[in-house]
């Protein structure tokens, strides 16, 4: 899988500007190896580094090795991801890690992926190449949250955690990016489907860390936060789903203490146990209200839905001359 075919050759790729942004936090002894990986692919891409509050060389090693460095003192992935989605301007955007698991070498398939078929992302799928590039929690976790998304919000994605993604102009400069931390990728899978945005996914290679690094994702803190971040995204996009769940919730609840109180009166005409009734009509009109709840909000969602809708139309297609040159003869 490193070696995806492509029709482009690497003259092609100067006709675009291509960034290569590396999210990054104490990858020190990777990041030079990384960065010389993606300049061979694509040697006219700026590479970005942004320096993540690392308290190491991250930074002075990505600079000897001929990258951009922006810092971002706000420590979590996705406020590095934001800084950079807001403050670099290019045609094409590349996301990656700085600690040497993605294959630098399926990044032109990637691109030509997108510019072909006229994709806003494409997302390089993570196929391991060995044992040790996930633990063994990590990939338990991956396949529930996986699944987990998938039942929400649509089938769309296979790996919504791959960090491993190629962007256009108009998807990033389109993007809230709210999130913090690493569930940045699972904002962005979001964005998309409610975008209805055409994206894609390819399988690469993913293989384990660079020799003397660490993994910064914790398997449980960060799983409960992912966990959670997956239930507000909920809420705020899918809110007459979320809001109907906790409603039958309620509803059940309610049923099930009332049935001995209906019982109760057909036979004797008495309702003995007051606070339960209260209780009970209390419960119920609970759910009613998150019914309504959810109705109200999901209209209102989808008020916003249309405006973000507008302002992803009102972005120019920046790779339109592009992919005539590319596709259509025209001469290079």
């Amino acid at each position: 899988m490193s070696n995806l075919k492509t029709n482009f050759s690497t003259s092609d790729f100067r006709l675009a500007e291509i960034a290569i942004l590396l999210p990054c936090h104490n990858e020190g002894l990777a990041i030079a190896r990384v960065i010389e990986d993606f300049r061979k692919v694509i040697p006219s891409a700026e590479i970005i580094v942004i320096d993540n509050a690392s308290d190491d060389d991250t930074a002075t090693r990505a600079r000897e090795a001929g990258a951009v460095v922006i810092h971002e003192n706000l420590k979590g992935k996705g406020n590095a991801v934001r800084r950079a989605f807001s403050e670099i301007e290019s045609d094409i955007y590349v996301m990656a890690d700085g600690d040497g698991t993605y294959d630098a070498s399926a990044l032109p398939a990637l691109i030509e992926r997108l510019i072909k078929d006229r994709l806003d992302m494409v997302v390089g799928t993570r196929a391991e190449k060995g044992d040790d590039a996930y633990r063994s929690g990590h990939r338990l976790g991956n396949r529930l949250f996986n699944t987990v998304f998938a039942k929400l919000f649509g089938a769309r994605f296979s790996d919504i955690f791959s960090g491993y993604r190629v962007f256009s102009r108009r998807f990033v400069k389109t993007f809230p990016a709210i999130s913090t931390g690493f569930e940045i990728e699972t904002e962005i899978s979001v964005h998309a489907i409610m975008l209805r945005a055409p994206v894609c996914e390819i399988p690469t290679s993913y293989g384990a860390r660079h020799e003397g690094t660490e993994s910064k994702l914790r398997t449980y803190r960060d799983g409960a936060r992912i966990l959670t971040k997956i239930l507000l995204f909920t809420a705020a996009h899918k809110p007459f789903v979320f809001y109907s769940a906790i409603a039958i919730c309620f509803a059940l609840i309610s049923i099930l203490l009332g049935f001995p109180l209906i019982f109760e009166y057909l036979e004797t005409g008495l309702v003995t146990r007051l606070p339960t009734a209260v209780l009970t009509v209390g419960i119920m009109l609970t759910g009613i209200l998150s019914f309504v709840t959810g109705a109200i909000l999901s209209n209102i969602g989808v008020g916003q839905w249309e405006v973000k809708r507008l302002a992803y139309l009102q972005q120019k297609d920046q790779l339109q001359s592009l992919r005539s040159k590319l596709l259509d003869g025209t001469p290079k």
